[in-house]
């Protein structure tokens, strides 16, 4: 008896190994719904280089709140997806593709299933090259060698989270917050339509158009309920704190925030919906704060819906996981003649100067830029500018949607450009799936402001500054449905 003992414990021991040295094969038996890692990467430039304001030409003198590239890579049955946030005003092209090539190169994720958003801080770093040349000097190569380098901080945010691959749950859940957005286009009086009119303007009528209230919340947590990353979209221009110090603005605050209560190993990512139209302005509130203290408050107001909203959770079952990007071509607002070009390029070496043009010129004259022919490819273009590529015959702008379909529930929806709100808005009401998230200044390169077709012969900063001709928001947007669509059914 006392043999036979010994060998039934011996067994027991030898199976307790096996189970202890394979722990993975147990969890092959009940597969998890998703393998996620989150991780986060500082990305603050150097004192001294250029601040990111859409025309900024400031030179930073300091460093507020520290910047961050944030990722998620989503595997699942022999697919995996980054999905990357930087805290930057906007993606310039090359960047995109750059570190999609070294993603790719280094992890083997396919450039596909590589989704790459700005959150539209305008605290962040300039990385347009015809702002570099208005500021020239030391700060100028700052701000190069600053933006040569984002490939590899992009890349190495891919692969710590990829190091942090786990087994992971999923929950969502949507709330409402009205307080702090507002649609910074009106209707006045004479007609016309204004963008920020000013307090209390007894010449305004009303709102031009809607805001988007949806503040949407994507809950990441380990089979043992640690929590591991939050996604948070919210339509909201990124455009509160002004200065000359690098922040991440009011989301930076909000994910501070979460951090304090859900542990600062949480990576907290903010990813903005359609705010082309949208900003932080109350134009009813005389005594609004302003700067770094209304930052403070957004970013506490959303902190706090989000963290109430985590009671709310819905856990989502992810039987697959699929990605897509989808390029679309929408028709350029005109051709630039040689004189045009000349005339764009003159204003942008002006600009800056203590007699320099007027910002309206310049507004016309980067816009020119963006659209024209540039002798040389695509080389001298990236010298020039950050937009998307032109067709051959410089009659479209080649531009893309994305999507990242976890299961059947959730969407998460890359869309191009500073985007009126009424373009995501029209995406979620179509797609098919439960929880779509869209998030804007994603995709192939930046596209500066992108009107719906209403506003084009209501005219104003938005539509003045547009690179396409009306309803080429509406063509992406339909490219969006489109794809989360095909996902839907291909599934």
């Amino acid at each position: 008896m006392a043999k036979v003992y010994m060998q039934i414990r011996n067994l027991l021991l030898l199976f307790a190994f096996i189970l202890t040295t394979n722990p993975m094969k147990a969890q092959d038996n009940n597969a998890p719904d998703l393998i996620v890692g989150a991780a986060k990467v500082k990305m603050t430039p150097s004192v001294g280089s250029i601040m990111g304001d859409s025309y900024g030409i400031r030179i930073s003198t300091g460093v507020h709140d520290d910047l961050h590239i944030k990722t998620l890579v989503f595997q699942k049955a022999g697919v995996k997806v980054a999905f990357i946030t930087l805290e930057v005003i906007s993606l310039p092209h090359e960047l995109v593709m750059k570190s999609r090539q070294l993603i790719h190169q280094q992890t083997g994720i396919t450039a596909d299933n590589i989704i790459m958003n700005a959150t539209h801080a305008h605290a962040g770093p300039q990385l347009n090259p015809l702002m570099w040349e208005a500021v020239g000097g030391d700060a100028k190569q700052k701000s190069i060698e600053y933006t040569r380098n984002l490939p590899v901080l992009v890349l190495e945010s891919v692969r710590l989270a990829i190091s942090k691959l786990q087994p992971a749950k999923i929950s969502v859940t949507k709330v409402q917050e009205n307080t702090v957005n507002f649609n910074r286009r009106f209707l006045m009086k004479d007609g016309t339509f204004r963008t920020n009119p000013g307090k209390l303007n007894p010449n305004t009528v009303r709102p031009a158009g809607p805001i988007d209230p949806d503040l949407s919340v994507i809950y990441f947590e380990s089979l043992d309920k640690k929590p591991l990353a939050i996604l948070v979209n919210f339509a909201l221009h990124v455009a509160v704190v002004g200065g000359t110090q690098f922040s991440a603005d009011f989301p930076g605050v909000m994910s501070d925030l979460i951090g304090q209560i859900k542990g600062e190993e949480v990576v907290t990512i903010f990813t903005n919906g359609t705010s082309g139209n949208i900003n932080h302005f109350d134009v009813s509130n005389p005594n609004q704060l302003g700067g770094l203290l209304e930052a403070r408050r957004i970013g506490t107001v959303l902190a706090g819906r989000v963290l109430a909203s985590l009671s709310s959770l819905r856990p989502v079952v992810v039987n697959s996981l699929q990605a897509k990007i989808h390029s679309v071509k929408i028709p350029v607002l005109r051709s630039v003649d040689a004189q045009e070009l000349i005339w764009a390029k003159d204003i942008m070496a002006r600009y800056g100067l203590a007699k320099g043009p007027a910002f309206s010129d310049v507004v016309t004259a980067w816009k020119l830029l963006d659209i024209a022919k540039i002798p040389g490819g695509i080389e001298a273009r990236h010298k020039l500018t950050t937009t998307v590529p032109l067709t051959p015959d410089g009659s479209f702008l080649e531009s893309e949607v994305s999507a990242i379909a976890l299961g059947d529930q959730i969407a998460l929806v890359g869309f191009p450009g500073d985007a009126f709100v009424e373009l995501g808005l029209s995406i979620k009401l179509n797609s098919p799936y439960p929880f779509t998230v869209v998030s804007e200044q994603s995709g192939n390169g930046t596209i500066s402001y992108m009107p719906n077709r209403k506003a084009f012969p209501e005219g104003s900063y938005e539509v003045e500054s547009a690179r396409y001709s009306s309803g080429g928001g509406e063509t992406l947007a339909d490219a969006a449905v489109r794809t989360v669509i095909e996902l839907f059914y291909k599934k």
